[in-house]
């Protein structure tokens, strides 16, 4: 968006404020076009991956429902368990896992098949109550083979990466199916495995390591207790102080993405992750651990080294991974972001944005951006679109790749002062949805924004007697498979609405529903519609695949190249003639 230097004037500003509420009366709305009573206290809400189910948790537990027709299909229900978050994903074309975290720090794995819900694996079980520990965070790969969970323990973090025997657990599925279904009381599932346990870089420095990953691993040590040291000052001055002020790390599972020169590892199969990625809260660096390497160890209890560091000049405050994991994004805390290529081994793009004086909050790779008039010829273009939102809350789109020129707009301006309900707290890109991205504000205003265009599509509206439930912390999904928005709503009289983050304590009492925005019934939205594989790169999975593509991404570079190649040798010569002339004159002069 332009920026205007300058103080408004009273009238400018009285001018674009009717100019907006003008732009916004003929912005096209859609209206939820289904609605449906959700359980009490319904705090997090995941579909899965073929759009067939959702599933909610609840106090008392969670329930999976039919996406279609939004109705109970089978619930797991325990008495003073109140699901915090929770994860769905096709372990087959007939079985699910859900992973769940409650109120109270328990992680748990279930198995989803027919009309079924299994619970298989406890993450963190609390053999000691006096080392009680706590999951804060848990997530499973696509397809159900790895978990990783963030736990804490008597003041210490670590994060924890399990192997789960999915093969195994259909097959004891199928095998429970055909008995009586009373034996699932005392059944006893193949357990899952630790795979190793990674602590912060504290513990790690003071290992033997190499030079290189002593320096690095020393200099994350010095950062963070500065870091830590400057946030207890702080949090001291207000009269704050928490306990809960360690470290927390932010990791990533990663594909198979071609293999190098040397690597004599065995062929790893597509789809199933070979590496997690984990970076430390004030951490500079970005480390890599093999899954493939740990499995082969014996114990899980010897923490692992490394077995690739990608260093950077800053503090990482945030970071995302393409869909298919070939591309790596840190976001420092000096405004820059900094992309790997995998496939490569090699930083991709350096790119400063714009507003490098408000810190990032979040940021996602954009898969859904379209193809341009020079990129639509080849599939092999190293070109990508992330998305940067800011703690101010201004909205970034990055377009960046090798050898071409960055380039970074800013979708939306931070809120002017005393307009805090302009703040989104939601800005993600929608899968099925072309250039569009998702954005919910604190005043419960919901739209679609074009990231290209810069304006509003479409202004989401919930039921005329209905809101937006918690717009600062929304409970929402997405399903690709329906081209379809779940958001949990609230329902509320005309006195009772508030535009306001804060939801008064009458709209907690009222019951909840669930809405449902359908994109393909909008004439306006369907255009944006486009095929959920469609327009994602790809990692090849072998060397001789690497190479062909190698070899064809030079072909076509081929004229590009050898444009540059005279441009910089004409450079060259005007330099030198430039020097020449200049020490001419200043021989003569002599």
């Amino acid at each position: 968006m332009s920026v205007c230097m300058g103080k408004a004037t009273p009238d400018a500003k009285l001018e674009e404020v009717c100019h907006t509420e003008t732009s916004r009366q003929k912005t096209p709305t859609l209206e939820a076009s289904g609605m449906t009573q959700l359980p009490e206290s319904t705090n997090c809400l995941a579909s899965s991956e073929d759009g067939r189910y959702l599933s909610l948790g609840h106090s008392q537990g969670f329930s999976v429902w039919c996406a279609s027709a939004l109705i109970c299909v089978t619930e797991w229900l325990q008495d003073a368990v109140e699901m915090a978050s929770i994860q769905m994903t096709e372990m087959s074309e007939t079985a699910y896992l859900l992973g769940t975290v409650d109120d109270m720090g328990v992680a748990r794995v279930f198995a989803f098949r027919g009309e079924d819900i299994h619970l298989l694996s406890v993450i963190n079980v609390m053999e000691n109550v006096n080392e009680r520990s706590i999951c804060l965070t848990f997530e499973m790969s696509e397809g159900g083979d790895y978990g990783a969970a963030m736990i804490r323990c008597n003041g210490a973090v670590w994060l924890e990466v399990h192997r789960f025997p999915s093969e195994v657990w259909q097959k004891e599925l199928e095998m429970l199916q055909k008995q009586d279904p009373s034996v699932d009381v005392d059944f006893k599932w193949s357990p899952a495995s630790l795979v190793f346990k990674i602590t912060p870089p504290e513990t790690l420095a003071a290992r033997p390591l190499e030079d290189f990953f002593t320096h690095c691993l020393a200099l994350d040590t010095h950062t963070s207790s500065s870091y830590q040291q400057g946030e207890q000052a702080s949090k001291a001055e207000a009269g704050k102080i928490k306990e809960n002020n360690e470290r927390r790390c932010t990791h990533h599972f990663l594909l198979p993405c071609g293999q190098l020169i040397g690597d004599n590892r065995a062929k790893p199969q597509p789809g199933f992750p070979i590496a997690v990625c984990v970076w430390w809260s004030g951490s500079h660096n970005f480390f890599e651990y093999s899954l493939q390497n740990a499995l082969k160890k014996k114990s899980a209890d010897v923490e692992p080294l490394p077995d690739g560091m990608w260093p950077n000049a800053n503090v990482i405050v945030c970071s995302a991974v393409s869909r298919s994991t070939r591309y790596v994004a840190h976001g420092l805390d000096n405004g820059v972001i900094c992309v790997w290529d995998r496939q490569s081994g090699s930083p991709l793009s350096v790119v400063l944005v714009s507003a490098a004086d408000s810190a990032f909050l979040r940021m996602q790779f954009v898969d859904n951006a379209p193809l341009s008039a020079d990129d639509s010829h080849s599939s092999f273009t190293e070109k990508v679109n992330i998305l940067v939102m800011c703690k101010s809350g201004a909205i970034h789109t990055v377009t960046t790749g090798r050898e071409i020129q960055s380039c970074t707009i800013q979708l939306a301006d931070s809120p002017r002062p005393n307009h805090s309900g302009d703040l989104p707290t939601v800005a993600t890109s929608v899968p099925f949805l072309q250039s569009l991205l998702l954005v919910l504000q604190r005043n419960g205003e919901m739209f679609l924004l074009d990231a290209i265009n810069k304006t509003t599509v479409c202004l989401l509206v919930p039921l005329k007697t209905h809101s937006i439930a918690s717009p600062c912390n929304p409970v929402y999904a997405l399903n690709s498979e329906q081209q379809t928005l779940f958001m949990k709503g609230i329902h509320v009289s005309a006195h009772d609405l508030n535009p306001s983050c804060s939801v008064p304590s009458l709209l907690g009492e009222s019951p909840s529903q669930l809405l449902v925005f359908r994109f393909g019934e909008s004439d306006v939205i369907r255009q944006y519609i486009i095929s959920t594989a469609a327009n994602t790169e790809r990692c090849p999975s072998s060397l001789e695949e690497t190479c062909d593509l190698y070899l064809q991404q030079r072909a076509l570079s081929f004229d590009e190249r050898n444009k540059a190649l005279k441009q910089t040798w004409n450079q060259l010569e005007e330099t030198a003639v430039t020097l020449q002339m200049k020490s001419s004159q200043a021989h003569i002069k002599k």
